[in-house]
C-alpha cells in the first residue's frame, strides 16, 4: 500500500462534486411556501443571497426552508452564521414542527419537481470544473469510490448519471442510509478485508470531519476539506492550522491524488 494514493477514495456530493445552490433555494423556497402559506409566494430580492451565503450552516435539507424562515423572521445574518445550531430548533419548537415532517415535504417537492420538469431541475445544478472528469478516471484506476452525503441517493443517482457517472446503487450512502458518516467510513475499511486499507475522505463540511477525528479507530484516515465548498474562511484557517486535515483545492483535487498531499 502506497501512501500517495487511496485504495478507497469516499466523497460528499453536496459542495464537493455539484453546487446545487439555485436548486437548493428554489426547493427550499417551494417547502417553505407550503408550510407558512406567505401572502406572497415571490421571494424578496435579496433572499436568495443570503441564503447563498448562509448555506454553509445547512447540515441537512430539512433546514434550508428553515433557514428561510428565520430569514424572513428578520434574525440577522450574522447571528445565524454564529448561533445556527441554537436557532433551527426554536424555529421548530415555535411553530410545533418536526424536522422529519419538513424533510418529507422537501423531498415530495424535488420528487414532483423531477416528475414534471426533469430538465428544469438538473439545469440548475452545476459541477465544480474537473471533478467528473477526475470521477472518472479514479473509477477506471481501480480504486474504489464511495459518495457519502446527506442529500437523498436517488436524487445524487439521477445527477451524476447526467453528466454519464454511472454508479451502481451500493456505492451511494445517501440520507436514507440514516447513519453518521464516520460509520460509513468505518463499514467501508472493514468490507475491504483484513489488510489495512488506505480510505480517504474528501468533505466540505468541516464539522463532519470532526466527527471522523473523534472517531479512535479511524485516526489512519486521510481528511480533506474541500476549499471550494460551502464552508467559511474561519473553517478553513481551522483545516490549515489543524496537522489531521488536508485543506484541498479545487486544482489540486483534479490531478493526480500525489498532488493532494
Amino acid at each position: 500500500m502506497t501512501t500517495s494514493s487511496p485504495k478507497i477514495l469516499a466523497l460528499d456530493f453536496d459542495g464537493v462534486i455539484c453546487d446545487g445552490l439555485i436548486e437548493y433555494f428554489e426547493v427550499a423556497w417551494r417547502t417553505y411556501c407550503e408550510i407558512w402559506s406567505p401572502t406572497n409566494d415571490t421571494p424578496p430580492d435579496d433572499l436568495a443571497l443570503r441564503f447563498y451565503r448562509l448555506r454553509p450552516v445547512i447540515e441537512t435539507g430539512w433546514e434550508m426552508p428553515v433557514l428561510i424562515k428565520a430569514l424572513l423572521d428578520g434574525i440577522a445574518d450574522e447571528k445565524i452564521l454564529h448561533e445556527w445550531a441554537s436557532i433551527a430548533p426554536q424555529v421548530l419548537l415555535d411553530d410545533k414542527l418536526q424536522a422529519k415532517e419538513i424533510a418529507a415535504k422537501l423531498d415530495q417537492q424535488r420528487d414532483q419537481w423531477i416528475t414534471t420538469d426533469l430538465g428544469g431541475w438538473l439545469s440548475l445544478h452545476r459541477f465544480y470544473p474537473g471533478v467528473v472528469e477526475k470521477i472518472k478516471l479514479t473509477v477506471d484506476s481501480g480504486v474504489k469510490l464511495f459518495i457519502v452525503t446527506t442529500k437523498e441517493g436517488r436524487f445524487v443517482q439521477q445527477l451524476l448519471q447526467q453528466e454519464g457517472v454511472n454508479l451502481p446503487p451500493k456505492a451511494i450512502f445517501g440520507k436514507e442510509v440514516k447513519r453518521p458518516k464516520y460509520d460509513i467510513l468505518r463499514e467501508l475499511i472493514q468490507s475491504a478485508g483484513d489488510k489495512p486499507v488506505s480510505l480517504w475522505f474528501v468533505e466540505d463540511r468541516l464539522k463532519a470531519l470532526q466527527l471522523v477525528q473523534q472517531q479512535a479507530d479511524l485516526a489512519d484516515m486521510k481528511l480533506f476539506l474541500a476549499d471550494w465548498g460551502y464552508n467559511t474562511q474561519a473553517e478553513r484557517e481551522v483545516a490549515q492550522n489543524d496537522p489531521r486535515i488536508q485543506l484541498l483545492s479545487l486544482s489540486q483535487f483534479a490531478k493526480d491524488f500525489s498532488a493532494w498531499l
